[in-house]
Parts: C-alpha cells; sequence; structure tokens
C-alpha cells in the first residue's frame, strides 16, 4: 500500500537484517536457551554490533535511532521468523528500563547505564511489581529513605523480566516526596522464578537491603511511569499479534502437508474455515496495533486506545494459538513442536503490562461508567 509506514525501503532492509539475525544467531540455539532458562550476554553484544539492539533509540546516547514503529518493525519480524516472545522480553527488556534515564537528559547517567546497555555490554530491568501489590503501582512499598545526598533503599520485586541477569534497575521505590524512579544498583537475586512460558526469559525475585543509592539517580515519578507503559503495552500487542500470525503460518503449512484418511487437512471445510477465522483475527489485530503505534510515534498520549490494542491483540492471539495446537493434533502437544511453545508463551500477554481486566477498566473510564 502506497504510503504504508511499515513498508519503506529502510523499514524493508530493517525487516532483512532482523530476520537474518534470527535464523543465524536464535532459531540454532533457542530450544538450548529455553532449556537454560536465559538467553546469553553474548546475544545482547551481537544484536548490538549490527544495530538492532540500539533501535528506537537516538544515536546521541548510543542507539540506533528510529522511533516506535521501527521498535516494532523489529518485534514483528523477530517472531515471524522464529523466535519468540520470550526472546523478545529476555533481548530488549532495556525497552522498559532505559526510557525514563534517557529523558532525564543527564549526561553522567548516560555514560554509565545507557550506552553500555545499548552495546550490549549491560542489563537492565524495571522492577516495579511487589510480592503483596500486583497491579497496584500507587500501593508501592519499596522505602527509599533520605540519608543527606542518598537514598537508603529497603524492599521487595518480584516477577522481574530479565532480573536474574541484570545489572541495574529502574525501580519504584516510595520517597517522602511520594512514587520516585530510581535506578539501583548492588541488588539481591533471592529466587529465579519458573514460569509457563518465556522459558528462555529469566524472572526474578529481587531484595533491595539497606542499598545505598545517590539521591541523583532518581529519573521521574509515578506520571513519567505511567508514560512510558503506553510502549510497553504496544510492544505486547505486537508480540500478541506476531505470535499468531507465525502460528497462523506454521499451520498452514501443516495442514497442507499433513494427509488423513488420504486426504490433506486443508482439504476438509472444518478445518479451511478455522484458518480463515484465524487469519480473520490477525489481521485485524495487527492493522489496529499498527494504526495505534503509528499515532504514539508521532507523539499522540493515547490511553484507551492503547489499552484497547492491546485486548485486541491478545484475544486475537489466545484464540489463534488454540486452534494452532488443536489443528496440530498430538504433535501440537508436544514441546518439540513450535506451536506449543507460542501456546505457553502466549498466556502472559493478558497479564503483563497491565492485565486484560485493567485495560477494560480504562477503557470502561472512557465511556463514563
Amino acid at each position: 500500500m502506497t504510503g504504508d509506514p511499515f513498508e519503506t525501503e529502510e523499514r524493508r532492509r530493517l525487516r532483512e537484517l532482523t530476520r537474518r539475525f534470527v535464523e543465524r544467531e536464535v532459531r540454532p540455539h533457542l530450544d538450548e536457551w529455553e532449556r537454560a532458562g536465559e538467553v546469553p550476554r553474548a546475544l545482547h553484544r551481537r544484536a548490538a554490533e549490527i544495530g538492532l539492539l540500539g533501535i528506537g533509540f537516538a544515536e546521541e546516547v548510543g542507539g540506533s535511532g528510529g522511533d516506535l514503529v521501527d521498535s516494532v518493525v523489529v518485534t514483528e519480524e523477530l517472531i515471524r521468523a522464529g523466535g519468540s516472545s520470550g526472546l523478545v522480553a529476555a533481548l530488549f527488556t532495556h525497552g522498559i528500563a532505559l526510557p525514563h534515564i534517557v529523558a532525564t537528559g543527564r549526561a553522567d547517567l548516560v555514560e554509565r547505564f545507557v550506552r553500555p546497555t545499548l552495546a550490549g555490554e549491560r542489563i537492565g530491568c524495571l522492577a516495579v511489581t511487589e510480592p503483596d501489590g500486583g497491579s497496584d503501582v500507587a500501593g508501592i512499598r519499596t522505602k527509599a529513605a533520605e540519608d543527606g545526598d542518598d537514598y537508603i533503599v529497603n524492599g521487595t520485586k518480584t516477577f522481574i523480566t530479565s532480573g536474574a541477569r541484570a545489572d541495574f534497575a529502574t525501580a519504584a521505590v516510595q520517597t517522602a516526596d511520594g512514587l520516585r524512579l530510581l535506578v539501583v544498583e548492588g541488588f539481591r537475586v533471592t529466587r529465579r522464578l519458573d514460569k509457563m512460558g518465556w522459558h528462555c526469559s529469566d524472572t526474578a525475585e529481587l531484595a533491595f537491603v539497606g542499598l545505598r543509592v545517590p539521591r541523583s539517580r532518581v529519573v521521574g515519578g509515578f506520571a513519567e511511569l505511567m508514560t512510558h507503559f503506553a510502549a510497553e503495552r504496544i510492544s505486547l500487542a505486537v508480540q500478541a499479534y506476531a505470535t499468531a500470525e507465525r502460528c497462523l503460518d506454521l499451520t498452514l503449512a501443516w495442514v497442507r502437508d499433513r494427509h488423513t484418511f488420504g486426504r490433506p487437512l486443508a482439504s476438509r471445510q472444518l478445518v479451511r474455515h478455522r484458518l480463515a477465522e484465524m487469519a480473520r483475527q490477525v489481521e485485524v489485530a495487527r492493522t489496529y496495533v499498527r494504526h495505534v503505534a503509528v499515532r504514539v510515534a508521532s507523539g499522540e498520549r493515547l490511553v484507551t486506545e492503547v489499552a484497547m490494542a492491546k485486548n485486541t491483540a491478545v484475544a486475537s492471539c489466545d484464540h489463534v494459538v488454540d486452534q494452532a495446537v488443536q489443528l496440530h493434533g498430538g504433535l501440537g502437544y508436544i514441546r518439540d513442536a513450535e506451536v506449543e511453545r507460542h501456546y505457553r508463551d502466549a498466556r502472559i500477554m493478558g497479564i503483563g503490562g497491565g492485565t486484560t481486566e485493567i485495560m477494560n477498566e480504562i477503557i470502561a473510564k472512557q465511556l463514563g461508567v
């Protein structure tokens, strides 16, 4: 389509670069990383060397340039080419850890945290959720008590993506002045968490015990945290419809090759109609999420539309991965089947970045109810 921002020559080259990266660096090793429970640090460095790790971050801070649309393109292609949403979570955690730091414009923080992370030398995480808090950001209990020019930080964070490997955390803490985002080092990993899916993405519980952190490492507050949720939710929505699209492609290939009672599965009306519905839901989700992403990238501050985009993509993904496993039959239940991994990975989409229920509450408020 003429004028489609996702089909410019530059973004087609970005897709090709991403696909080659997945085919060369990811697919031969993904099963191994799933078993290991993490991706190697070397993968971050290789992604940085070709410019993928810095997509969406300005060159001035060590990034590769581009905007949210470019990040969408990379996420789509990582999954379409045979990666996974778990891989996206593990490799691009800096997408939620760094924006608050970059937004400060502070050269010292950029040099210490942003540049080395975008070079693949350090790993950062976002630490918001607490064991008894869930999605209640306003109820954060981790305390940062003033002590001269420092804070003394005490508290626990849980469900932290890349927390087991992270060198630093952009953490939500309570101060005398209210909720603040503070860049923290020196925390302890108290527990690695085993999950239903996203096996190649390490997840941890973190303990902040008497950590002394300079007050100069405050990088925002409640408003800044809420602002950057939009990009995280868009990313999860993209992961959801890209996972659905990958499962549709895998299933189309399967039903054309698989024969039962002397005929290919694709010759049966029931199968064809299921595939048609899967394709419809993928197309609707992709079209709407892309539309919202372009608006966010242009500077619009959208909340309700982002919530709608996430829930639309999650619902599509839930349906498509379920049908993909069903149409693969017994093979779809076997760990060697790619659709089985996507089925497990997809379950987090309606939980992470704000649950489906919270998204619906945001939408309901817009409706005045």
